[in-house]
């Protein structure tokens, strides 16, 4: 092996032995929110905050969450962040925030400014660090250390504006990554630099046998189309007859699940799926146990982490946080109940709604994963259908009746009653038999919807199409490519847009 892969493959043994001789329990967290705290203390933010009271305090985390209020973006927005991209130093984070990452959001969703700090980037490169050394248990052939890593993400070009930056993270990350590194990555920065999607998938196709990848990382929809227009393109079997070496895929952003069998159908051999859990406002989690689907909350990365029963008692019918509820910390979380996330981080976010909903699947090892979002759920009249119900849902279908789902979307119906799902798939599928078949899973999965269903919840309706469609929808809306992720559950206005395109296409 030559002497750099003999290098790569030593390091992540040393990480890989290193990590887990280090603790992981609450004491992280409770020393992650000291040293944010005690950092930001002479901040506006800390001083409206009093964070030099609460550093003196005896319940350190008791006391900040008695004084700083749970936001959603739009009114920390409003009351903090828009005077901190507009360049005011230490506002919410000393000094002057010179980074913002646009959120790649759901289509037709505005793009948030999130901000990105030197000790947040700093958080992220160490946090990769520490997951490559996941590769060193998973005993691979020493070719995959001389491979190269490909990133399907956003364009790395960013935009300054007055005193900052702004763009995708990965452009941010890229900037801030040294050129050894990058000596490691590909596509190269003439390629990544690139925002026009399908010119970037036609250089990438352009040059891939050129390439070595031992890795691919990506939301699994765009990594999945890059891979099959190079099959395409090159007439091969397989992926593998281009890539031998691939042998890890790094995915996140979407349930997995669906994508599994268009996966399989293009490669090789079986290779190792790792689920990881990044967003613009931090580095939260990934997988170090490939026979568990959960992924291991990182707990001193910079990011302090709370907790709120996502029920009834806390958040109303559109998952607008009620004025009374209960924040937990890591160490009174419970199995098995979906939690809304609230992240305080050292790029100067303080209890911060992410939007995401989380459930742990091991207490003790601190493992969780993702079920939702807050405000891409059904409920029209009680039924309190969750993204993961759905997807579940989806999955079993798919399998039962042999076909491929590309793409899916479902929206409310309010004057009619009903759900109206929309399938994308080059499977020939018989829709009353499919939606049919949904419907009895969802009662079996949800006895809310099976009430509901009994009473006052109309049958659902369907629509399948070729996955296309949906493509093309993202393409209109300026949303193809990148980390961007067509909504599972729309809203009134991302359904509107969505109906009157399909229309106009005779769909």
């Amino acid at each position: 092996m030559p002497i750099i892969g003999k290098l790569f493959r030593k390091s992540t043994e040393i990480q890989y032995k290193k990590s887990f001789k280090k603790g992981k329990d609450y004491n992280n967290q409770l020393r992650t929110l000291y040293k944010l705290i005690h950092k930001a203390e002479e901040t506006r933010f800390g001083k409206n905050f009093q964070f030099r009271k609460i550093l003196k305090s005896e319940n350190i985390v008791e006391d900040y969450q008695k004084v700083v209020p749970i936001t959603y973006y739009e009114e920390f927005y409003d009351k903090w962040l828009a005077a901190t991209i507009e360049g005011e130093r230490n506002h919410t984070w000393p000094g002057r925030i010179n980074f913002f990452a646009l959120s790649s959001g759901t289509t037709a969703a505005a793009s948030k400014r999130i901000p990105i700090t030197k000790q947040m980037i700093r958080s992220f490169q160490k946090t990769s660090m520490n997951q490559s050394s996941i590769f060193y248990s998973l005993n691979l052939p020493e070719a995959f250390y001389e491979a190269k890593f490909l990133t399907i993400g956003g364009s790395t070009k960013l935009k300054k504006i007055n005193n900052y930056y702004e763009g995708d993270l990965s452009g941010i990350l890229k900037k801030n990554t040294s050129f050894i590194f990058n000596t490691f990555t590909k596509p190269n920065n003439n390629i990544t630099k690139i925002s026009d999607w399908n010119k970037k998938i036609k250089k990438i196709v352009e040059k891939a046998p050129n390439w070595d990848i031992g890795t691919i990382a990506g939301v699994p929809s765009w990594c999945l189309m890059v891979m099959e227009k190079i099959v395409e393109h090159y007439d091969l079997k397989n992926i593998h007859e281009i890539w031998p070496n691939l042998e890890v895929y790094l995915h996140g952003g979407v349930y997995m699940e669906p994508y599994k069998a268009r996966l399989d159908k293009l490669l090789g051999r079986e290779i190792h799926l790792m689920n990881t859990y990044l967003a613009s406002e931090g580095y939260f989690a990934y997988q170090t146990r490939f026979d568990r689907e959960g992924m291991q909350l990182l707990l001193g990365s910079g990011v302090f982490y709370e907790f709120i029963p996502f029920s009834r008692d806390f958040f109303d019918e559109q998952g607008n946080l009620r004025d009374k509820y209960t924040a937990f910390n890591l160490s009174q979380v419970k199995p098995d109940v979906d939690y809304a996330l609230v992240i305080s981080t050292n790029a100067g976010l303080w209890r911060y709604m992410i939007g995401d909903l989380v459930r742990f699947t091991d207490i003790d090892k601190h493992e969780i994963k993702i079920t939702g979002r807050i405000r891409q759920y059904l409920s029209l009249v009680g039924e309190h259908l969750s993204l993961q119900n759905i997807n579940e849902a989806i999955s079993k279908i798919a399998k039962e009746l042999k076909i491929q789902i590309d793409e899916f979307t479902i929206n409310a119906d309010l004057e009619k009653m009903h759900h109206y799902w929309y399938i994308g798939t080059n499977s020939k599928v018989n829709e009353k038999v499919f939606i049919q078949k949904i419907d009895e899973e969802l009662m079996r999965l949800n006895d809310d919807y099976k009430t509901c269903r009994k009473h006052n919840l109309s049958d659902p309706k369907i629509k399948i199409f070729d996955s296309s469609i949906f493509y093309d929808f993202m393409e209109a809306s300026g949303k193809l490519g990148s980390q961007n992720k067509f909504p599972r559950v729309m809203n009134v206005e991302q359904s509107e847009n969505w109906k009157n395109f399909i229309s106009k296409r005779g769909v």
